[in-house]
């Protein structure tokens, strides 16, 4: 053992775990832990504009690749309060972050010091453990906690607070000593697996969902396997969108009222028995639970015994990683097939395939301005398949998961719950440190992209390249189609006649001269028959200068997006694509 100070075992400790790319901003409080990182090296440390930036970079770092952990630093006071948002957006996705605060000395916690608040009680509903650590001894031992929880059971956000004098206190501590602990799981067993395929199997028209689970276990290879074994489609949520990729025969589509196919909706009204893997039967992806449930046996696993029955009371819950409970079903689905005789749901796997192939909404338009379909039409050809995708809310996330294709696993990074405005631009940083070399694209529409369009400095100054589709209306879409219902459009027009600007055409903010002076590149379309040209420049240029480049469509003001009220209530806005012209390439039957 050897005397050192706490954040030099913290700077190990993380090493050791790991956890070894950070993304914050230093401040007194947090110095003497800076200090550490710089003394050791072993930290990759991206200074962001703003905190709650960091926190998402740090959330895109996790969501990018498997046993990822981002971290997130900052000082005290407002630099932990702009971390909530993260932190919020890492629990309800089940991401796990670490976040890390300097906080005033013990002794003056009490005493409203400068940039003293209690952010530990702060940010304790939304992470799995918020710890002001007040005692330097305590400081292994809160770490060790830490990495524990964030990879046990259903994964999630720390937040660890550390007092400046508890971080320059020296203890006895031997990094080769310490050793991670051993996350703990639930793991379905072999008679769940039997009871779940016993029901599976008494029903003519099954489907799975496949939840955001699945590719937290990294488990996308087992649900294929199970699928095709079975021949039984699958519907992954938007958390899911991946496990299965979008030309696979048995790829059903999404279901709900916002984010979703009309196949997709078609089938799961014919569908008489669900397993859902992983999944939180999000609202808006059930619509009302009456109508999700009637008619259909459900069938539910989750790592969080608590998520059963949470929304509604399953037929069969089983408490679970995902992956462990497809390695049983998988066990179990085997030995039947080799052994006994088990229904044969290929014509059943065939029309939900038909249904595909005729029921796709229409995306070649030509007009101008352009319509947003023809964006996303766009982007699926000049993008391939090949591509990570990034993107939060509003309309341009709804009709982007509408149309937009994404073929494996963590090639959809979304914000799925909490969905903050200005998070796609610092998760597309992290995703790129987490996906070096791959071929990032983020989807913005313009109000996202303006809550925090500083971070693209940070993309400039640390060679962070990736391309940033943003789609201009000018209009807070979503609350705009929102209000339709109050006869009203109250607040949600961002345009103006930019007096610095007048080719922007009254749409407002000139994003392309703000880009440019963030050191990045941008490209501004009004011709539909330029997209696909403008999307190449743009995926040439960010490899030439190792920058994002923001490719802005030029929109038309107003365009609603299909959506509804129920999965057989949904408003479409647009006819048909003739033949299916515009479904993912592979569509055929499987044999």
């Amino acid at each position: 053992m050897s005397k050192m100070r706490t954040v030099d075992a913290i700077v190990a400790i993380l090493e050791k775990e790991n956890a070894t790319e950070a993304f914050g901003l230093p401040g007194a409080a947090i110095n003497p832990l800076y200090s550490a990182m710089r003394a050791h090296g072993g930290i990759r440390h991206t200074l962001a504009r703003h905190v709650e930036g960091a926190s998402h970079m740090a959330e895109g770092y996790t969501r990018a690749a498997p046993g990822n952990i981002g971290i997130c630093v900052g000082t005290s006071g407002p630099a932990g309060t702009d971390m909530v948002t993260g932190l919020y957006s890492a629990s309800a996705d089940s991401i796990p972050i670490l976040c890390i605060t300097g906080q005033a000395p013990v002794a003056k916690l009490h005493k409203e010091d400068f940039q003293a608040v209690d952010i530990a009680s702060i940010a304790e509903p939304v992470t799995k453990m918020a710890m002001t650590v007040l005692e330097p001894g305590q400081i292994p031992g809160a770490f060790q906690k830490a990495f524990y929880l964030m990879r046990s059971g259903r994964p999630g956000p720390v937040l660890l607070d550390l007092p400046v004098d508890v971080q320059q206190a020296e203890i006895e501590f031997d990094i080769d000593l310490y050793e991670p602990l051993e996350p703990s799981k639930p793991k379905a067993s072999r008679a769940q697996a039997e009871k779940a395929l016993d029901m599976l199997f008494a029903a003519e028209h099954p489907v799975i969902v496949a939840g955001g689970g699945i590719i937290n276990a990294n488990a996308s290879d087992k649900l294929i396997e199970l699928a095709e074994l079975l021949s039984v489609p699958v519907i992954p949520t938007l958390m899911g969108w991946g496990t299965m990729p979008d030309d696979h025969p048995l790829m059903a589509g999404m279901v709900g009222i916002q984010i979703s196919h009309r196949y997709a909706n078609a089938t799961f009204m014919e569908s008489d028995f669900v397993m859902g893997i992983g999944n939180r039967w999000a609202n808006r992806h059930t619509g009302s639970i009456d109508k999700y449930t009637e008619g259909r046996t459900f069938v539910h696993i989750d790592v969080d015994p608590t998520q059963i029955g949470r929304v509604f009371s399953p037929d069969l819950g089983i408490a679970s990683d995902a992956g462990d409970a497809l390695d049983a079903l998988l066990e179990v689905a085997r030995e039947r097939s080799e052994k006994f005789s088990v229904p044969d749901y290929g014509v059943w796997a065939k029309e939900c395939a038909l249904r595909k192939s005729s029921m796709q909404r229409k995306t070649h338009f030509t007009e101008t301005p352009i319509k947003p379909q023809r964006v996303y039409q766009e982007m699926n050809s000049a993008f391939g398949k090949d591509v990570t995708y990034v993107s939060t809310i509003g309309l341009s996330q709804i009709a982007g998961g509408q149309f937009m294709h994404v073929y494996g696993p963590r090639r959809w990074i979304n914000a799925g719950q909490a969905g903050p405005l200005g998070w796609t631009c610092p998760a597309a940083l992290g995703v790129v440190r987490g996906q070096p070399g791959k071929t990032v694209v983020a989807l913005s529409g313009d109000y996202d992209f303006q809550f925090m369009i500083e971070e693209l400095a940070v993309g400039a100054q640390f060679n962070l390249p990736y391309v940033h589709v943003v789609v201009n209306n000018s209009y807070l879409g979503l609350i705009r189609q929102a209000q339709r219902g109050f006869k009203m459009e109250q607040n949600v027009s961002l345009a103006f006649e930019n007096i610095n600007s007048p080719e922007t055409q009254g749409y407002g903010v000139d994003h392309l001269k703000v880009v440019e002076g963030l050191g990045c590149k941008a490209i501004r379309v009004t011709d539909p028959e330029k997209l696909n040209e403008a999307f190449a420049t743009a995926k040439s240029l960010a490899e030439e200068h190792q920058v994002p480049v923001v490719v802005e469509a030029i929109l038309e003001k107003i365009t609603n997006v299909s959506m509804g009220t129920e999965l057989d209530n949904v408003t479409e806005f647009e006819d048909l694509a003739e033949s299916g012209a515009d479904a993912p390439t592979a569509i055929s039957v499987m044999d």
